[in-house]
């Protein structure tokens, strides 16, 4: 029976489609018939299927235009542009799809790394048309446990990539009308759809989700649409010696066979009788009736198999943009929703069916959606549940930070531990997403890019032993003991900016003087802010900079590193900065935490101060990074 919900909204929806819309006639410059029999399965095709123009993300060379993941970007996007949200606020990422641009990791994933969104959950769903329907399923009931607010569920497909010209021109696949025949059937795009627990408050009428049903017939029905197998037999495109060599006996070619398509509809119709006989729905009380056909050949075939059932659905509350959107697999009842949304006029009361059939080996979902008044809408915010729990605070045991573990401690030294964890893992999280990091990252950065952080970078860095010498300066009992730490640490670093300075001039830096390097805003800002704090009386609260400086030393440069060293080409003396702190931060992080012990054992209350400090000096080295 279908799973129920009380509390899932759309928040909002939205959509992309990349390029222009493509033509019949103009189709042969994207995928063009390899030879006559390949000519005859197009005209064929084409003249059944009823689409009029769809949407490819190659260009007429092959080459790829928009990956599949920037297709899905492109869907968030513009769903978040319709939304009073950002993607900050998302919580959970659930994402359907036939097939990513990597086999692995989790199509979520890789979306979520091209975004740089935030820490969040994923669910990345495998499949064909119902891959979609499964990520959405999962979405609405993690809202509806309360377990978060807000998910993005996206539907994509990019299947073009595996049509053009140049994969089938070496073999052409003969006769082989099964490996022809999508390529004709199936277009590019992404949909998405914003899901919360309340509403868009900029709209009166509100879409909620009432129930969603899906099941597999796999185990009743051979495999009907596939992408990986040899035409005959059990061999995979794994089980070859190359995949050159699965390329050219066709086990890398997606096809279909579609002499088993009218056994789908007859498995959906019935399924859809049987939800009807289980009283969950009833074909009059549908409003719009959100179809998922791959060709217009088979509308008549879905209607007389309802009217065989007495339960049809009248034509004229049928809605389907196949004709000049395509069939764009995983994506299309995202899109299609989403466009329908966009279009038409909706009334409180009114039900809207999703009907969802994949033939890969036979699975069937549906959706059923009402427009619900907001003023009268029974499931207010205030009966929702309590706002989720802080995801950062559900993590604890995750939360160890350089290099200290709060479990190791206990009492108020262990608290401590456990809140600077928690300022780190939000800062890491934010610096590795800041435009510098991703750059080096994604292997963009460019000597240039390398120089110019390094001019901002060595006079702040200069800075470092001057702010401590002015808190050491300050310390009064009876924090004394606390001097020859901190001095120490001092000396260790008195003279770092000149291993920096000499780093850059070896890479190529032209500016001759080191006085001649200015902080940037950032930089700037961090600079102040410690010296300033340095001159009040026992200022302990600079420990909180320590730590999150230091780690960044310890925790982020090391890892930063051998990308660095890949994409500049560089002689390996122009790293020795990095390298040195990489080594040896981990040292100066036990001797910090040292000083904290000796510091928490004067007074508690000063973990206030460690804490409060560590923050800003966080926010201020975000600051600076995005500043370069």
């Amino acid at each position: 029976m279908p799973t129920h919900f009380n509390q899932v909204y759309i928040d909002s929806s939205g959509y992309f489609l990349p390029g222009e819309a493509v033509a019949n006639d103009d189709i042969d410059a994207y995928i063009a018939p390899i030879n006559k029999v390949a000519s005859r399965i197009k005209n064929r095709v084409l003249a059944e299927n009823g689409i009029q123009t769809r949407h490819y993300a190659i260009d007429k060379n092959g080459k790829t235009i928009y990956s599949n993941v920037q297709l899905a970007e492109n869907a968030v996007n513009n769903t978040l542009e319709k939304s009073n949200l950002q993607i900050d606020d998302i919580e959970l990422l659930a994402t359907g799809t036939s097939g990513g641009d990597n086999a692995m990791p989790g199509f979520s994933n890789m979306l979520q790394g091209e975004m740089a969104a935030p820490p969040m959950a994923t669910y990345s769903s495998n499949g064909i048309c119902m891959a979609g329907v499964s990520a959405m399923a999962h979405a609405a009931s993690q809202i509806e446990l309360g377990a978060y607010r807000t998910a993005m569920v996206v539907g994509t497909d990019l299947p073009s990539r595996l049509f053009k010209a140049s994969r089938f021109s070496p073999q052409g696949y003969g006769a082989d009308f099964g490996a022809h025949f999508l390529r004709w059937m199936l277009s590019d795009g992404a949909g998405a759809l914003l899901l919360s627990n309340r509403a868009n408050d900029s709209n009166p009428l509100r879409i909620k989700l009432q129930w969603i049903h899906q099941k597999s017939f796999s185990g009743d029905y051979p495999v009907c649409m596939q992408f990986g197998s040899a035409k005959t037999g059990n061999k995979t495109y794994l089980d070859y010696p190359s995949c050159g060599e699965a390329e050219i006996e066709g086990a890398m070619a997606l096809r279909q066979d579609i002499r088993l398509l009218p056994h789908l509809f007859d498995v959906a119709i019935h399924e859809y009788v049987s939800l009807v006989k289980g009283n969950v729905m009833h074909s009059d009380n549908v409003d719009h009736f959100l179809c998922h056909y791959s060709s217009e050949k088979f509308i008549p075939v879905v209607e007389e198999l309802m009217a065989n059932a007495n339960l049809s659905i009248p034509k004229r509350k049928w809605y389907s943009n196949l004709a000049w959107r395509g069939n764009t697999g995983a994506a299309s009842i995202f899109i299609m929703l989403a466009e329908f949304l966009e279009t038409h006029e909706l009334k409180a009361g009114e039900k809207i069916l999703c009907f969802i059939p994949e033939s890969g080996r036979f699975s069937v979902g549906f959706m059923m959606f009402e427009v619900v008044d907001a003023a009268n809408d029974t499931a207010t915010i205030a009966d929702r549940g309590a706002k989720s729990p802080d995801p950062i605070a559900q993590r604890t045991e995750d939360l160890v930070a350089p290099p200290h573990n709060p479990d190791d401690a206990s009492g108020a030294l262990a608290t401590l531990l456990q809140e600077l964890a928690q300022i780190w893992h939000d800062y890491r999280s934010r610096a590795w997403r800041s435009d510098l990091i991703r750059r080096i990252r994604e292997q963009r950065l460019t000597v240039a890019d390398y120089l110019h952080w390094m001019e901002h970078w060595i006079p702040q860095v200069r800075e470092g032993s001057l702010w401590m010498r002015e808190a050491t300066a300050n310390i009064r009992t009876p924090y004394g003991g606390l001097i020859s730490i901190i001095t120490q640490h001092a000396d260790e670093e008195q003279f770092d900016y000149n291993i920096l300075f000499d780093d850059y001039r070896l890479a190529g830096g032209t500016v001759a003087n080191i006085d001649l390097l200015k902080r940037n805003p950032g930089g700037e800002a961090l600079n102040s802010y410690l010296h300033a704090y340095a001159t009040q009386i026992n200022a302990v609260g600079m420990l909180g900079a320590i730590y999150v400086i230091e780690g960044t030393g310890q925790r982020i440069i090391p890892a930063l590193l051998p990308d660095l060293k890949g994409q500049l080409d560089l002689p390996a003396t122009s790293f020795r900065f990095l390298e040195y702190h990489g080594e040896n931060d981990e040292n100066h992080l036990n001797r910090w935490l040292e000083a904290v012990k000796l510091v928490m054992a004067i007074d508690v209350d000063a973990a206030r101060d460690i804490v409060s400090t560590a923050k800003r000096t966080a926010e201020l080295y975000l600051m600076q990074l995005e500043s370069v």
